[in-house]
């Protein structure tokens, strides 16, 4: 209701959105942000243990004194450690603020018959809203009229062409017609006005997504739960021998008050006080060498979580790719040719002279004279008037369709009746170019008649000059060209044990053939469609066990079931998934993780959301962001997950071996009866004082060579704490006095 009012007190020419409309308000749930109370009020239980522990268990004839800086002590360290963490939480939180700009801040609407600049926020169904080149659509809207406008879908749909829309009704999918624009798209050419039909979590897409993401449940990260069950492990054991010193301490005739104050002993003998600020210096210590190396981490946790990824399912567009769209290939004349600025392909020809005009003129770069001089990074191309009299339409667009407007073709220049053997060229051609999953587009022109005099107003809405017997010129391919460094990450990847797997919303010819270019597919190894057609023979006929890679369209996954999936995953080393939804791409992180999997997530689309939640990272939008877009990086940060668990291991190990030292005097006094020569207070300030900065100084400890040459670590046998670690830990006593007596 509130809502309400502002409307009509604001814009009271407008018509007020009814009462049922008002939950449309344009905006997305989120989380609160955890202001400093929130940490504060944790603290508080463990700033005043200390100070109950000096009151109620060290009054004692043991310990005649109340001690109270062993609370101060206490508190001091915890309140420390605390705020350290808090601080490196504020920091990457604070940073990632400046990230938020998925959500426009201003739309242009017509209310009363008056064009108005309102908060995005405040744009509701039933608003006329308009939007030009540069701007983020405001909401979902139903176009009613477009001047060319083009849209980049690409953080929805991973398509990197900008798609035109029209205020015509093309598709029944509301995803596929041209007349409606989604939330958070990019409008970048043309203008166009439109309704708005949806907003905020009612969007189509956008709205579906954040209502997907937020309804996962995360897990706990592999270190959390490693340190769960290494507490787990030490506290079983303080309290179990804590609960046999007190029974021993009670057959041997000491008071209760005396016995629990061996039991309390024992148990501050076994529990590593210094364990958090261990771990929290060792994470921070690596976040910000990585941030060093571009890798912002959001959570501290997230830094062992890719030290410890044995899969990474990856995005293709922006994250393999570079997302601008490169001219690859010309074919003209009946020959395909390489677009490579150091080569000289048939320049001189007439053709080429005519193909390369068309491709200048129809786009949309701007174009300037007297650039003969600049260097080649900065100059364009311009055409100037020859003083003919004659109009020449030029069109560019998909290659079939500009064929069905021709009816010959140009041939070193001259013009010759299409034929069957001339569409049986192009025909192979366009094949051959795209099964390089590149983006191919036809070229054509019309001499007009000069009965179209100079000025003569052309109308491309109501057609009013011929659209049939147009010249056929050639075909120019594009691609979203790999990123260079992706080849090499992709192999370490590979020698590492960590499986890469590629999701993307584009076609899957596209996909596949990035997919070898990158080294996701290697090269030799065939998909079943290969070895048919090497064969000749169907698909069904192929041998299952000589298929090593394969490429999943998102509506064979749509039919598939869990244990379908599981199969794919196992059976296949290389894996490409084209045209996959988000619910398809959160799917297949559940299946991964279902396998046993640790699996990261890199993408930076809006469709990467949920997928990127339900990961054990998220890289690019969710625990970890790539500042300079280098897929490379994603190694730096295994090898330093990797490194800190290692060095985690190094430190528990170390802090460990005091555990027998502190409980053997305990153990003396009660049997033996000789004067406690290390009391509670005394332990603590080994465990917190001398204990300490060693164990966290082996965090500065450098990797080792083979570090990234060793299988993924498995989270269900390989721990933090194991029998091996125990047994040094706690052997090392039993070892330095076997070095002593020999």
């Amino acid at each position: 209701i509130l809502f309400h009012r502002i409307l009509i007190s604001s814009y009271p020419s407008s018509p007020s959105p009814s009462i049922a409309t008002l939950y449309l308000m344009n905006s997305l749930p989120g989380e609160e942000d955890i202001g400093f109370l929130g940490p504060g009020i944790l603290l508080a239980p463990h700033c005043s243990s200390g100070f109950l522990n000096k009151e109620d268990l060290l009054m004692s004839p043991l310990f005649p004194n109340p001690h109270l800086y062993l609370g101060i002590v206490l508190t001091v360290v915890v309140i420390i450690t605390g705020c350290f963490s808090y601080y490196q939480e504020a920091k990457s939180s604070k940073i990632m603020e400046s990230f938020k700009i998925m959500v426009p801040q201003q739309a242009l609407v017509i209310r009363g018959g008056e064009k108005i600049q309102i908060p995005v926020q405040d744009v509701v169904v039933g608003d006329l809203v308009e939007v030009k080149r540069g701007d983020r659509i405001p909401a979902d809207i139903r176009l009613i009229s477009s001047q060319g406008c083009k849209v980049d879908s690409s953080s929805l749909t991973g398509e990197s062409e900008p798609q035109s829309r029209s205020s015509d009704f093309t598709n029944e999918n509301p995803l596929e017609t041209q007349n409606v624009c989604f939330f958070s798209t990019n409008c970048v050419e043309g203008a166009a006005r439109g309704i708005v039909i949806a907003a905020g979590d009612s969007t189509g897409v956008m709205g579906r997504i954040a209502s997907l993401t937020s309804d996962l449940a995360v897990g706990q990260t592999p270190i959390a739960m490693e340190i769960r069950h290494f507490i787990h492990l030490i506290t079983a054991a303080a309290v179990f021998l804590g609960v046999t010193f007190f029974g021993l301490s009670l057959i041997l005739g000491y008071i209760w008050l005396e016995a629990v104050i061996f039991l309390i002993g024992i148990i501050v003998a076994n529990v590593p006080e210094g364990l958090l600020a261990t771990i929290t210096v060792c994470l921070t210590l690596t976040a910000k060498c990585m941030a060093r190396k571009n890798c912002l981490v959001k959570n501290l946790e997230a830094v062992e979580t890719l030290g410890s990824t044995s899969t990474i399912c990856s995005d293709k567009t922006g994250t393999l790719t570079q997302n601008p769209m490169t001219v690859a290939h010309l074919w003209f004349e009946r020959t395909i040719y390489e677009a490579d600025t150091r080569n000289s392909f048939a320049k001189g020809s007439d053709t080429w002279f005519i193909l390369a005009r068309i491709a200048g003129l129809c786009n949309r770069a701007d174009f300037k004279a007297n650039q003969e001089y600049l260097p080649i990074a900065k100059i364009s191309i311009h055409f100037r008037e020859d003083g003919s009299q004659t109009h020449v339409p030029i069109m560019k667009g998909t290659p079939e369709r500009i064929l069905e407007f021709c009816s010959t073709y140009l041939l070193k220049g001259q013009e010759y009746p299409m034929d069957d053997e001339m569409k049986e060229a192009f025909q192979n051609a366009y094949s051959e170019l795209g099964g390089l999953g590149e983006r191919v587009l036809g070229f054509c022109f019309l001499s007009l008649p000069n009965t179209y005099s100079k000025g003569f107003k052309f109308n491309t809405d109501e057609i009013n000059f011929p659209m049939d017997n147009l010249c056929f010129v050639g075909l120019i391919s594009m691609i979203d060209p790999p990123r260079a460094a992706v080849p090499d990450v992709v192999g370490k990847c590979r020698s590492a044990g960590i499986k890469v797997i590629m999701v993307t919303g584009d076609h899957p010819i596209t996909a596949k053939a990035i997919a070898k270019g990158v080294g996701i597919i290697s090269e030799g190894t065939k998909t079943a469609e290969d070895i048919a057609a090497r064969l000749k023979v169907p698909v069904s006929q192929v041998n299952a066990r000589d298929v090593k890679a394969i490429v999943v369209h998102g509506s064979e996954l749509k039919n598939m079931n869990s244990e379908q999936l599981d199969e794919i995953l196992q059976n296949h080393t290389e894996i490409v998934f084209a045209r996959t939804s988000p619910q398809q791409k959160l799917i297949i992180v559940e299946g991964c993780q279902r396998l046993g999997a640790i699996v990261a997530v890199t993408g930076d689309g809006v469709n990467d959301s949920p997928a990127l939640k339900k990961a054990d990272i998220g890289i690019q939008a969710a625990d970890m962001i790539l500042l300079d877009d280098n897929f490379a990086s994603i190694v730096t940060g295994m090898e330093e997950g990797r490194l800190i668990f290692d060095n985690l291991k190094k430190s528990i190990a170390y802090t460990l071996t005091s555990n027998i030292p502190e409980i053997t005097p305990f153990l003396l006094f009660i049997i033996l009866g000789i004067p406690l020569p290390l009391g509670t207070i005394t332990i603590l300030c080994i465990d917190l004082g001398t204990d300490m900065v060693p164990a966290i100084s082996l965090a500065y400890e450098s990797a080792e060579s083979d570090t990234m040459k060793r299988a993924p670590r498995n989270p269900k046998t390989d721990k933090l704490v194991n029998g091996r670690l125990t047994g040094v830990a706690y052997g090392q006593i039993v070892e330095s006095k076997r070095s002593k007596s020999t």
